[in-house]
């Protein structure tokens, strides 16, 4: 049987040297392992629905990326989905990549600024701004059907517990 490669070794990628950033560092303040309760914000006169959620933020190995882990309950409804963090040096933007237990694949724009974060997608965003203590980040998430009009549609706060 035939090879491309050397002493019939499988090829790896070719090896790179990225460099941490103060914006890698930054990443630092979602990591950690967080309960978040909350409502959602009905605008059709329907009751709140309760949100009861446990959000763990890890580094992925090497220290450039930020896997979150979500899942929980809002009502009755077992909801969850992973999101992986990075800040992409060439956009000079953070970016998020979400996954939802629905099957639904989001892609979204992330701000850090002054202790707030700031996600923007099409159509759903949220801003958390976190405690001087860096312990707490009330959140309130919007949506929008045609990405120019927004409605707020839940309000959580995250409770960091290690």
């Amino acid at each position: 049987m035939a090879s491309d490669t050397r002493n019939d070794e499988p090829r790896l990628a070719e090896a790179t040297e990225h460099r941490r950033l103060p914006e890698h560092d930054a990443m630092s303040s979602l990591v950690g392992k967080w309960i978040t309760v909350g409502e959602t914000i009905p605008t059709d006169g329907t009751p709140a629905l309760e949100i009861c959620a446990s959000d763990v933020y890890e580094w992925v190995p090497g220290g450039f990326f930020v896997v979150h882990t979500a899942y929980g309950r809002i009502g009755d409804s077992d909801v969850g989905g992973i999101e992986l963090i990075c800040y992409d040096r060439d956009a000079k933007k953070y970016r998020a990549h979400f996954f939802d237990s629905q099957g639904n694949v989001s892609t979204q724009d992330l701000t850090f600024s002054e202790g707030t974060w700031i996600w923007s997608g099409e159509q759903a965003r949220a801003t958390g701004t976190l405690s001087d203590d860096g312990r707490t980040m009330p959140t309130l998430h919007e949506w929008s059907d045609d990405g120019v009009n927004w409605r707020p549609s839940m309000n959580v706060t995250l409770h960091k517990v290690i």
